[in-house]
Parts: C-alpha cells; sequence; structure tokens
C-alpha cells in the first residue's frame, strides 16, 4: 500500500520578505514622492507672452525636490530593512 503525503502548510511558518513596518515605511515614502511632485506643480502664466516670476519660487526649487529625494530615501530604507525574526 502506497502512503499518501499530504502537504499542511501553516500560514504562520510562511517566512514573507516584507513585514509590516516595511510596507508602512514604503507607503509613507511614496506619499512623500506624490507630496514633493504636487509642491512643483504650478506657477505658471496664463498668458503665453507674458513670464512668470513664480517658476523660480523657494518651494518648486529647493523643498519640493528635498521633499521627493526624502521618499526615494525613505523607500530605499524600507527595502533595505530587515524583518524583525518572529520567536516559534
Amino acid at each position: 500500500m502506497a502512503k499518501q503525503v499530504t502537504n499542511t502548510t501553516n500560514t504562520s511558518n510562511q517566512n514573507y520578505v516584507f513585514g509590516k513596518q516595511n510596507y508602512t515605511l514604503l507607503l509613507a515614502g511614496i506619499a512623500l514622492i506624490l507630496i514633493g511632485f504636487m509642491l512643483m506643480i504650478g506657477g505658471g502664466s496664463e498668458d503665453p507672452t507674458v513670464f512668470s516670476e513664480a517658476i523660480f519660487d523657494t518651494q518648486r526649487l529647493t523643498v519640493a525636490p528635498i521633499v521627493v529625494l526624502s521618499g526615494f530615501t525613505v523607500i530605499i530604507f524600507a527595502i533595505i530593512k530587515k524583518q524583525k525574526a518572529v520567536e516559534k
């Protein structure tokens, strides 16, 4: 008689690459990138023949790129960060 082998896996024994904290950091990084791009919006002129100085605002030239780069940094940190080992 052949012995039938059943493959039962317990969901608590599965090892995931990312933990809850990694996904939270990943979403925070994506949110920072979106906020940074929203800070870059605007500053244009209604009339194309008139030059607008609003495009050289500190918000668009300094703050927004710093926010975007910090978002990418948070995403890289979320990918690199190791998940804490779960005691069994």
